[in-house]
């Protein structure tokens, strides 16, 4: 008797499963096709700059370095020195990043680290007039404390 109450049970709740599930069953017909003409123009962008076009390494690296940069501002230095590094790992030749890596390790108190740091930056920075100002005024800072 018992068997028989089990099986009307599940009988009962397959059934209502069932009855749910193609109930929610939705038919949609198909999209009606768009003439060529009908279709939008498409816009005209402004060209992309070469950065963004470039290796996306180069550009995931560059956003890191702002990261970096802004974790200085908020005196997080061993934060941006792991966000920096990783920078550096994706595009060695971004002299902003071990420009900024000589600021953490300056903040740190570190000015070994920091001279290291500044030389590499001299030597990616060379380049870039107003960078090559910076790692200068920066290598200036450093002479002071390694003194």
């Amino acid at each position: 008797m018992r068997g028989k109450k089990y099986s009307k049970i599940l009988r009962v709740s397959v059934l209502i499963l069932w009855s749910a599930i193609s109930g929610c069953a939705v038919f949609m017909p198909p999209p009606a096709e768009q003439p060529p003409e009908a279709m939008p123009a498409p816009s005209i962008e402004k060209p992309v700059s070469p950065a963004i076009q470039g290796d996306p390494r180069e550009l995931a690296s560059l956003q890191l370095t702002d990261q970096g940069r802004i974790l200085l501002e908020q005196g997080k230095a061993d934060e941006a020195i792991t966000v920096l590094e990783r920078a550096l790992n994706l595009y060695p030749t971004n002299g902003r990043n071990y420009y900024y890596l000589s600021e953490a390790w300056l903040l740190k108190n570190d000015v070994l680290q920091a001279k290291e740091w500044n030389r590499l930056a001299e030597m990616y920075l060379s380049d870039d007039k107003e960078w090559h100002e910076k790692v200068l005024d920066q290598k200036a800072r450093i002479r002071k404390l390694f003194r």
